[in-house]
């Protein structure tokens, strides 16, 4: 199995080379250069069984299956739920799939505790230490941080946008009292966050000396890991029946993960509807087929606070026909405008993936998360409830429609109490997280005041 550039100017590497790098040398994504085919899980099978096998096919003849099975028990040991992403059901052929049951309370524990035992494999093997940098809008730097504290082979450094995450959420990543662990608190939004992470690697150099890799949604072990609770959770409804997913959206690789398992044919049909707030840049891209840059503007759900979804790349290499030349020239054109019509060649491609999106005002997943409370007395996150808002205003269908709830109520305290007049606690296993320092840094939005500050404190 070997992954090749979505831009077509890198060579074609191994699975682990490609997790290691996350992004490749020429800016583009990892992509399989043939799509595995991987049997559906059984409704009997263990969550750890089947992210053994999805990451088996396509880490085939790098890691050994015992090794492999070992990584995966050790990645999901720490969950609260045996079951890593139960189904809760919300009402007549509809259920929530909870992906909160993580140690960080969101659902990118899942993908990111598997990333950092597959870096700690693969490191050992071949004697080197990296430098490990994310952007997060949110949960992404926290589940990075407990994924990777105290890891002898990673130095980690998170940006993230100051005062536009949550107060909890903030906690997550920087509490750990790691001496691997480096936050700094960007001034200016996600996007620009990203940006810096996406200059960082455009210096080959600085990659080349710092041992630099990245593991934000682009990186394609954490769209693999991710795809896996779609396939348990077709095997738990039932082989035979059609699902529709609705997937609180930001960056997208958590809807290209359900993409990719149905690709990999570990579902029985496929259909998802990206819920997205007012940043509606997705929408515009699968509704309207143009790309265009916007600033984002704060919503209640600062997670999906994007308006650059960056999977979306892998999406329109794929209905381009794997045209790099394409994808290349167009993301160009996107760098210099900031606004480039898709043409008609791919526009008809992409409305046949399955892929679609809707979008959520502030006020609505307000009295959303007022709504579900009200129904079941249950307290649901702000992005959970522009899932539930969309999957409410669904044309009726014979699918059974999973919402996936990403994160915990508890990571959002004020927003829930404003919308339900109920503050939520934080679960018992997490509380002492209130109760430790903080620690990270106030830095300009200047790429190289985050390259000197990485040069400083990096030990690869």
């Amino acid at each position: 199995m070997k992954f090749i550039s979505t831009r077509g100017q890198a060579s074609p590497v191994g699975f682990l080379d490609a997790c290691l790098s996350g992004l490749a040398p020429d800016g583009g994504l990892y992509v399989p250069e043939t799509w595995p085919k991987i049997a559906p899980a059984g409704p009997h099978e263990r969550y750890v069984d089947v992210a053994a096998r999805v990451i088996g096919a396509f880490a085939e003849e790098e890691i050994d299956g015992e090794t492999l099975q070992r990584i995966c028990v050790r990645a999901y040991k720490s969950f609260a739920h045996q079951s890593v992403a139960p189904l809760v059901q919300w009402g007549p052929d509809a259920f929530l799939m909870e992906l909160h049951h993580g140690p960080t309370l969101a659902f990118k524990d899942i993908a990111m505790q598997l990333i950092a035992q597959l870096f700690d494999q693969a490191l050992s093997q071949r004697g080197e230490r990296m430098s490990v940098t994310c952007a997060t809008s949110g949960d992404t730097g926290g589940a990075a941080a407990a994924a990777f504290a105290g890891a002898t082979n990673v130095d980690l450094f998170i940006l993230h946008p100051h005062e536009r995450i949550s107060p909890v959420q903030r906690l997550f990543m920087t509490t750990t009292g790691a001496g691997n662990v480096h936050n700094l608190a960007i001034d200016e939004d996600f996007d620009a966050c990203q940006a810096i992470v996406k200059s960082l690697f455009s210096d080959r150099d600085f990659v080349a000396r710092s041992g630099l890799s990245g593991v934000n949604s682009i990186n394609w072990a954490r769209i693999a890991a991710q795809a896996v609770y779609y396939a348990t959770a077709q095997a738990a409804l039932g082989t035979d029946r059609p699902l529709r997913f609705v997937v609180p959206s930001g960056n997208m690789g958590d809807a290209l993960a359900g993409y990719v398992a149905a690709r990999c044919g570990g579902l029985a049909g496929f259909e998802a509807i990206c819920a997205v707030n007012e940043n509606d840049a997705l929408r515009v891209l699968l509704h309207d087929g143009k790309m265009s840059r916007a600033s984002a503007v704060a919503t209640p759900s600062p997670a999906m606070d994007i308006s650059i979804p960056s999977n979306f790349e892998r999406l329109l290499f794929e209905a381009s026909g794997r045209d790099a030349d394409l994808v290349r020239q167009l993301y160009e054109q996107f760098a210099q405008s900031g606004d480039v019509p898709l043409p008609d060649r791919v526009k008809g491609p992409l409305s046949c993936t399955g892929l679609s999106a809707r979008s959520v005002s502030n006020s609505d997943t307000l009295a959303e998360m007022k709504r579900v409370y009200g129904e079941t007395g249950w307290l649901i996150c702000p992005h959970t409830a522009v899932g539930t808002s969309v999957a409410r205003a669904l044309p009726e269908s014979d699918a059974v429609t999973v919402v996936l709830a990403t994160a915990h109520a508890a990571k959002f305290p004020e927003t829930v109490e404003k919308a339900t007049g109920i503050r939520p606690d934080l679960p018992l296993r997490v509380q002492g997280v209130a109760a430790r320092d903080e620690v990270f840094e106030h830095v300009a939005n200047d790429v190289s005041a985050v390259r000197d500050y990485i040069r400083a404190r990096q030990r690869a």
